[in-house]
Protein backbone atom coordinates (compact mmCIF):
# COMPACT_ATOMS: atom_id res chain seq x y z
CA UNK A 1 0.00 0.00 0.00
CA UNK A 2 2.93 2.48 0.91
CA UNK A 3 4.77 1.16 -2.50
CA UNK A 4 1.38 2.40 -4.28
CA UNK A 5 1.21 5.62 -2.73
CA UNK A 6 4.59 6.54 -3.35
CA UNK A 7 4.39 5.60 -7.40
CA UNK A 8 1.17 7.01 -7.31
CA UNK A 9 2.79 10.48 -5.81
CA UNK A 10 5.76 10.75 -7.99
CA UNK A 11 3.34 9.89 -11.52
CA UNK A 12 1.37 12.85 -10.00
CA UNK A 13 4.13 14.71 -9.34
CA UNK A 14 5.79 14.16 -12.89
CA UNK A 15 2.14 14.89 -14.63
CA UNK A 16 1.64 18.29 -12.98
CA UNK A 17 5.13 19.58 -12.92
CA UNK A 18 5.42 20.42 -16.40
CA UNK A 19 2.14 21.77 -16.54
CA UNK A 20 2.73 24.07 -13.83
CA UNK A 21 5.80 25.66 -14.79
CA UNK A 22 4.60 27.45 -17.95
CA UNK A 23 4.56 30.67 -17.57
CA UNK A 24 1.93 32.82 -18.96
CA UNK A 25 2.88 36.15 -20.53
CA UNK A 26 1.15 38.65 -20.02
CA UNK A 27 0.23 41.06 -22.48
CA UNK A 28 2.81 43.80 -24.22
CA UNK A 29 2.05 47.52 -23.45
CA UNK A 30 4.41 50.33 -24.30
CA UNK A 31 5.42 50.65 -20.86
CA UNK A 32 8.06 47.55 -21.72
CA UNK A 33 9.78 49.42 -24.35
CA UNK A 34 11.27 52.47 -22.05
CA UNK A 35 14.75 52.27 -22.36
CA UNK A 36 14.90 52.00 -18.84
CA UNK A 37 12.82 48.96 -18.28
CA UNK A 38 14.83 47.13 -20.90
CA UNK A 39 17.91 47.99 -18.67
CA UNK A 40 16.43 46.30 -15.83
CA UNK A 41 15.67 43.13 -17.80
CA UNK A 42 19.06 43.11 -18.35
CA UNK A 43 20.26 44.23 -15.07
CA UNK A 44 18.03 42.41 -12.81
CA UNK A 45 19.54 38.83 -13.03
CA UNK A 46 22.94 40.84 -12.29
CA UNK A 47 21.69 42.36 -9.20
CA UNK A 48 19.57 39.04 -7.79
CA UNK A 49 23.31 37.41 -8.21
CA UNK A 50 25.48 39.45 -6.29
CA UNK A 51 22.68 39.23 -3.43
CA UNK A 52 22.83 36.00 -2.87
CA UNK A 53 26.65 34.96 -4.07
CA UNK A 54 28.28 38.26 -2.33
CA UNK A 55 25.48 40.01 -0.04
CA UNK A 56 23.67 37.03 1.61
CA UNK A 57 26.94 35.62 2.96
CA UNK A 58 28.72 38.71 4.17
CA UNK A 59 25.08 39.53 5.97
CA UNK A 60 25.57 35.63 7.32
CA UNK A 61 29.55 36.40 8.53
CA UNK A 62 28.94 39.90 10.14
CA UNK A 63 26.02 38.65 11.93
CA UNK A 64 27.58 35.38 13.34
CA UNK A 65 30.01 37.72 14.33
CA UNK A 66 27.71 40.88 16.05
CA UNK A 67 30.11 42.17 18.69
CA UNK A 68 32.80 43.00 16.76
CA UNK A 69 31.06 44.48 13.47
CA UNK A 70 28.13 46.19 15.97
CA UNK A 71 25.36 44.37 13.98
CA UNK A 72 22.33 44.56 15.70
CA UNK A 73 19.40 42.47 14.56
CA UNK A 74 16.38 44.28 12.49
CA UNK A 75 13.55 43.71 15.48
CA UNK A 76 15.87 46.52 17.88
CA UNK A 77 16.07 49.24 15.15
CA UNK A 78 11.89 49.62 15.84
CA UNK A 79 10.86 50.98 19.24
CA UNK A 80 7.77 49.84 20.49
Amino acid sequence: MKRAFVAASVVFLLLAAPAASFAVADEYDDTQAHPLRVATYLLHPIGYAAEWIIFRPFHYLVSSAAPVFGHRPHAENYID
